[in-house]
């Protein structure tokens, strides 16, 4: 059913960002911003996807990670961003289509949308968090963003994997 992992023709390099969710996203800014001290970097609103968030940093560099504040823009509408209160997870990959078809061939299921380009200006596609029938693989409960790592990102992630000795996640 699962190929070898040695034949895993993408990497997964490490964590690009953590998405929180709740009915409305100050306190989220108050802890996260004014308390914790990660730095703004921006907005984003989608109709289509339901939300309004802002954008966060931790770290610096190419292995920086972002941290999403987000609240609906409709409560009463899907998908509910605040469902769970953390929402999702992002992980770098270095090969994204490679990644979503070798993963679609292990029985993977894929949340609608397909790759599209994502908030952070990056191609992403996300995990479902639940399996069905037809694609009985899923995230397991957990909603996963896979994201298209640029260059400096790969480049960054390999030499520290390189200097180790050890295989990304």
């Amino acid at each position: 059913m699962i190929n070898e992992a040695h034949a895993r023709p993408f990497r997964v390099l490490g964590l690009q960002q953590i998405a929180l969710g709740a009915l409305n996203k100050e306190r989220l800014k108050t802890l996260w911003v004014d308390l914790l001290g990660l730095q703004l970097k921006g907005h984003f609103e989608s109709a289509s996807e339901n939300v309004a968030e802002d954008i966060c940093q931790l770290g610096v560099g190419a292995t920086q990670v972002e941290l999403d504040l987000m609240q609906p823009l409709d409560p009463e509408k899907k998908p509910h961003v605040h469902l769970p209160p953390l929402n999702h997870i992002g992980l770098w990959v270095d090969d994204l289509p490679l990644c979503v078809k070798w993963l679609s061939e292990q029985g993977m299921r894929f949340a609608p949308g397909g790759v599209r380009q994502g908030a952070a200006g990056f191609d992403v596609c996300f995990i479902h968090p639940k399996g069905n029938e037809e694609f009985p693989m899923s995230g397991e409960g957990v909603l996963i963003e896979l994201v298209q790592a640029p260059e400096e990102v790969i480049l960054a992630f390999s030499r520290v994997l390189d200097a180790s000795g050890t295989e990304a996640l």
